[in-house]
């Protein structure tokens, strides 16, 4: 049995600030915080634990929240955690959280670069400064066919992007993960062609509901997740939501992406919830929503058609998959 579950919401309310507390002193009680060195690639000459601390203390206050997954209950927190896909980790639904202590996230730093007129790399404590967080209370759909509802803790993809200030021949924005293969078990195995990579056409990057996440649940996010940050696009399957994010690259041509270039006929570039195209070994026309009994029904764009259908108007989605 789970120990804390989230009420169901209706629109006009927030997440309840009791329940995180209570979740804050879980964790506190639950995980040390440790100090590690740098990661390679990942130096910065600053506290390691600046970026922590600083988002920790705005955590600690009431956030603007928007519930985008209609009135369904928020998926238990020690499920989100015990259960997802981080092959940077391992490929069992438990590696992530069993060797998340080996993810060395302090300190962290971001690049931007490619086709913008400002690239550059900031420590993580120096993007954060710049964005206004918000919670927002997402569907998250695994191409697996199993669903979770998640409160992130973020800000706007396109606010960081367009603050590097594209240029007209950005059509593309790629994303690369954390490469650490000393660290990250993983990664010392052929699974993927390491780092991970992720892409998104620019106008899919510069929609309102792309989220960089930074916690999730009113915390920091926990390693196991995608520590310090990672990428939401919430009416696409999960694999596109990449995680521990180190650079983004805005481009003129289509990058591939890490699963499009490891098996293409299975996962393809756009990657959105469609219920009647089905992956090659299962359907996509129901899904397991874990921490429920049975199965419902897949919804189109993950029930983000309203927002987002028009991105893809004209458009063969068989054929686009």
């Amino acid at each position: 049995m789970s120990r804390y579950r989230y009420p169901a919401l209706s629109e006009s309310e927030v997440t309840p600030k009791a329940l995180f507390d209570a979740r804050r002193r879980f964790l506190r009680r639950g995980f040390a915080l440790g100090a590690a060195a740098a990661a390679p690639g990942l130096l910065w000459p600053r506290d390691a634990a600046a970026w922590r601390e600083a988002l920790r203390g705005r955590l600690g206050g009431d956030l603007p929240t928007q519930r985008l997954a209609g009135g369904e209950t928020t998926t238990d927190y020690e499920d989100v955690t015990t259960y997802n896909n981080f092959y940077e980790l391992g490929t069992r639904k438990s590696d992530p959280e069993v060797y998340a202590h080996k993810l060395v996230t302090d300190p962290w730093s971001l690049t931007v670069e490619g086709e913008v007129d400002k690239p550059g790399t900031l420590a993580l404590e120096d993007v954060l400064s710049r964005e206004a967080l918000e919670e927002r209370i997402y569907r998250l759909r695994c191409v697996e066919a199993w669903s979770m509802v998640i409160p992130w803790v973020g800000f706007p993809l396109r606010d960081l992007l367009k603050r590097h200030e594209p240029t007209s021949r950005a059509k593309y924005v790629l994303f690369e993960a954390i490469h650490d293969p000393d660290n990250l078990r993983g990664q010392r195995r052929s699974i993927l062609d390491w780092p991970y990579r992720e892409a998104l056409r620019i106008d899919e990057a510069m929609h309102p509901l792309t989220l960089l996440a930074v916690g999730m649940y009113g915390e920091v996010m926990p390693n196991q997740n995608g520590a310090p940050i990672r990428l939401v696009v919430p009416w696409k399957y999960g694999f596109k939501s990449i995680k521990s994010v180190v650079r983004i690259v805005l481009t003129e041509q289509r990058p591939t992406p890490s699963w499009v270039a490891q098996n293409p006929e299975e996962y393809g570039f756009f990657a959105n919830v469609n219920p009647q195209v089905d992956h090659p070994r299962w359907t996509q026309a129901r899904e397991r929503r874990i921490g429920e009994g049975g199965k419902r029904e897949t919804l189109m764009f993950n029930g983000y058609g309203e927002e987002v259908a028009d991105l893809y108007a004209g458009m063969d989605l068989d054929r686009h998959y």
